[in-house]
């Protein structure tokens, strides 16, 4: 069954909202941010992850948000423009606002720590007068990062692109993206969260980000309660992931599907949920069974996790594809 249908027509598949940055993973593993020494750079940001990602699936997509007027917003650019994602609508900031930079820390293969550096973020100094009707109007989708609620003037652009998309009829993906970093207080979250989220019509993040979508709504802490919830709202799609545990996709029709991740051993703990988010909601747009999306976008959550960077090793759909061939295998099917 068919679950949720996009404009065919509509020149984009995916236009993404929200942080884009700069990561700084160690190639000196296992060792403290205090003790290791050398970094290799990459394009970061949950959906710039995710836009790289659908790009290499063969997804055309666009991009909202702003970047530094420097040396590394040139980097983020010219990356974005290589891999073929649009960056019309990216602006450069004016009053100083820098990328932000984010610190990898990888002990072993099951501890990870990030470190952010966000003061005056070029990403939150999105305005609602760099979002264009039109540009929205000419997508399949709009995809709402949560960081970009943290803040004011990014969380009203965000609006913004929700009530547009709503009066075009353009499908809005809410990936709930939980950082600290940046928000004051926990009612702030969940005032802005769910805000978006009932406007939504696929919901994804995990356990903690929906704890934190729903404090003043009452519900009872379970998957089954949250997905009962948005499901009456607009949803007709919710992804509840528990890491290791593997995620559910809750339907409209009242079905969940659950699966668990492929073994892999891992090197980082983190970025598998960007490589989990760009495989499923190409599955979506490619008309895929709700199954067959979970399979893609686990396979690439453990490929993720088992690579050393997140934009840079995004895989494209053959290496997806192969990948899962070989590990049904080893496992008998």
């Amino acid at each position: 069954m068919k679950y949720i249908e996009f404009d065919e027509n509509k020149p984009y598949d995916l236009i993404l909202l929200g942080r884009v940055a700069i990561d700084f993973n160690p190639m000196d593993y296992y060792k403290t941010l205090g003790e290791s020494e050398t970094f290799k750079k990459y394009v970061g940001g949950s959906p710039a992850n995710i836009a790289v990602g659908l790009a290499r699936l063969n997804k055309k997509c666009g991009f909202l948000s702003r970047v530094s007027d420097d040396r590394f917003g040139d980097f983020v650019v010219q990356y974005f423009d290589r891999e073929g994602i649009d960056t019309s609508h990216i602006r450069r900031c004016q009053n100083g606002e820098k990328l932000g930079l984010t610190f990898t820390e990888i002990l072993d293969e099951d501890t990870s720590s990030i470190l952010m550096y966000r003061n005056k973020a070029a990403d939150l100094a999105l305005e609602p007068a760099d979002v264009d009707e039109d540009y929205i109007s000419s997508a399949k989708a709009v995809l709402i990062s949560g960081t970009a609620l943290a803040e004011s003037p990014s969380r009203e652009a965000a609006l913004k692109t929700v009530a547009l998309a709503r009066k075009q009829g353009v499908k809005i993906i809410f990936d709930i993206d939980y950082r600290e970093y940046n928000w004051k207080n926990k009612d702030e979250i969940a005032i802005y969260y769910s805000a978006v989220a009932r406007d939504s019509d696929i919901i994804m993040g995990s356990r903690e980000e929906f704890d934190l979508t729903e404090q003043f709504i009452g519900l009872d802490g379970t998957d089954e309660a949250s997905a009962g919830y948005w499901l009456e709202q607009k949803a007709k799609i919710v992804v509840i992931k528990h890491g290791k545990k593997g995620s559910t996709a809750y339907t409209a029709d009242g079905k969940s599907y659950t699966i668990k991740p492929f073994p892999v051993k891992a090197l980082k703990s983190f970025g598998g949920g960007d490589g989990y988010g760009s495989s499923f909601i190409n599955g979506l747009f490619e008309g895929w069974d709700i199954m067959d999306c979970l399979e893609h976008g686990s396979a690439s959550a453990s490929m993720l996790v088992a690579s050393h960077g997140c934009s840079a090793d995004m895989p494209v759909l053959e290496a997806v594809e192969q990948f899962i061939k070989e590990k049904k295998g080893n496992m008998g099917g």
